[in-house]
């Protein structure tokens, strides 16, 4: 038996670890690269072994950099089971549909920029002339109707009759469709098999609804070989979902490579305890304000957390009851699979909720927004609000839209409760406002450029951290010491290098066998 380690590898996107045995291939995780468009569809596109080789796709949870290249795998020859939780299935339904769309749009943008770019040289394209009225007509052919929408048909004739280099999604939403087919949701603590000598049992991880710490056995002659996979490892103490798990059954304790996270392998959180009253306090001094709040926040995870808290600080009269609305199409849908799956939920949220016959994400001032013109009438509206919107940073989706239309107010504040990456709207955001309160909000207010156009960054900016779903080093060294786990050796992924390397530093000097692997290498067991 063997690990070859392929994706997230000293790097924290692309997760994907193959097992190897001598009668089957498994892989552990399938998924997308996340960073530079170049770099990361240069590394999406291209597997480094034949589809057609993988037995079974073992998920540990739905998030992108976990599923994303599962579509491109079935596309590619793949027609074995994706086995997960029930939970991870059902989220996938809308999580990778959503993610070819974008590959679609993506590719269809790129597509008539290169259009573009080449009827711009002037009245010639490919060297031969084309007359200034078929010039000007070519370029009105590129969008419907004279709109901004553009006209992917006009586009692909005009590429093939000039044979200018067309890009391809990484894969379409019928190419998801046909994944989806191939999902086989199981429970947690029952095992599966996923080999001819394979088995897979799935934990609780505590990361994100479906989230699953992975036990592969490889059973074969008598003898027994065991790998543990924590996938993303989540926090202690957090609200909905439960722990991660710490007691496991006696079969699958013996551990002789336990593959895991370090997302933070490096650093420490904020405590959990600190999110809630935080959060009540910045709400509480918008609304004194007479203001409105915006929150960017990513549609699985994030937006149902905040969802929560609100529902409690609402029920306990520390916040005065504002309307609430969800304004991402995709973030309303993952709610309903939040809500289908109580059987996940921690026991807070079976009694704060759950006896009492409450929906967690389900209350009276919270509302949904479906159509773009609800959502056009919510940005214009000035009367106190809260409204929770994709994307969480800044980067695209409705909430540029609304940044555009309350970003100017001093009344207004804009809670920031995820990472911002570097060159990001939301990081410009966040460091430009904290900048200008720590300056006493004096002078002329920053300047951020949204949708082209420049705003001046008026409204007040809040960071709250605690929201992360990762454990950090401390946690993540907590799960090996309270766990009933007997781990012989450890490789540490799915954290940038210096995360990983640290972590692995941090193991060592806590009696572990630990090591970072290369991208491609392979440890045998």
């Amino acid at each position: 038996m063997h690990i070859t380690f392929h994706g997230a590898v000293r790097e924290v996107t692309g997760s994907m670890h193959l097992i190897g045995t001598e009668t089957d291939h498994i892989l552990l995780d399938c998924g997308l690269y996340q960073g530079r468009r170049k770099e990361s569809e240069e590394k999406n596109r291209v597997l480094p072994f034949q589809a057609s080789m993988i037995n079974n796709v073992v998920l540990s949870h739905a998030h992108i950099d976990h599923s994303g290249r599962i579509p491109l795998l079935v596309k590619k020859g793949f027609s074995g089971r994706i086995v997960c939780t029930r939970a991870t299935a059902d989220t996938c339904a809308y999580l990778l549909p959503d993610s070819a769309h974008i590959q679609e749009q993506d590719a269809e943008y790129l597509n008539y920029k290169t259009v573009r770019a080449a009827l711009s040289h002037g009245p010639t394209l490919n060297g031969k002339p084309i007359g200034k009225r078929k010039y000007e007509a070519l370029k009105k052919m590129l969008k419907k109707g004279g709109g901004q929408r553009i006209d992917a048909d006009a586009v692909t004739q005009l590429m093939i009759r000039h044979r200018l280099e067309r890009v391809e999604p990484l894969y379409s939403i019928e190419d998801a469709e046909q994944a989806l087919s191939q999902f086989d949701g199981v429970p947690y603590h029952s095992t599966s098999t996923v080999g001819k000598h394979l088995t897979c049992t799935f934990y609780e991880a505590g990361h994100i609804l479906g989230s699953a710490i992975t036990i592969v056995r490889h059973n074969d002659n008598g003898r027994t070989r065991t790998v543990a996979f924590t996938g993303d490892l989540g926090r202690f103490d957090k609200p909905i979902l439960r722990d991660p798990c710490f007691h496991f059954d006696e079969q699958d304790r013996d551990i002789d490579m336990l593959i895991i996270e370090s997302t933070y392998g490096d650093r420490d959180h904020e405590p959990v305890v600190d999110l809630k009253p935080h959060l009540m306090r910045t709400l509480n001094e918008a609304f004194e304000r007479g203001g409105c709040v915006l929150i960017p926040a990513f549609a699985y995870g994030r937006t149902q957390e905040l969802l929560y808290i609100i529902h409690e600080l609402y029920s306990e009269g520390s916040v005065k009851p504002r309307p609430v609305y969800v304004d991402s199409p995709l973030a309303t849908n993952i709610t309903k699979v939040f809500g289908e799956h109580p059987e996940v939920y921690d026991r807070d949220t079976h009694e704060t909720f759950l006896r009492n016959g409450k929906n967690p994400f389900d209350f009276k001032q919270v509302h949904f927004t479906q159509s773009v013109e609800e959502s056009m009438a919510l940005m214009r509206d000035n009367n106190p609000h809260i409204v929770i919107s994709a994307s969480g940073m800044c980067e695209a989706g409705r909430i540029l839209h609304h940044l555009r239309y309350k970003i100017h107010n001093p009344k207004n504040t804009i809670i920031i409760v995820g990472f911002m990456a570097q060159h990001t709207l939301g990081r410009r955001i966040l460091e430009q406002g904290e900048a200008y309160e720590a300056a006493g909000r004096s002078g002329d207010a920053p300047i951020v450029k949204i949708l082209n156009k420049e705003y001046p960054l008026k409204a007040h900016v809040e960071k709250i951290g605690g929201f992360s779903a990762h454990g950090d080093r401390n946690e993540l060294l907590r799960f090996l010491k309270s766990s009933n786990l007997r781990v012989k050796k450890i490789a540490v992924v799915h954290g940038e290098e210096d995360q990983s390397l640290a972590f692995a530093d941090l193991l060592r000097k806590n009696g572990y066998d630990a090591r970072v692997p290369m991208v491609g290498q392979t440890f045998e067991l």
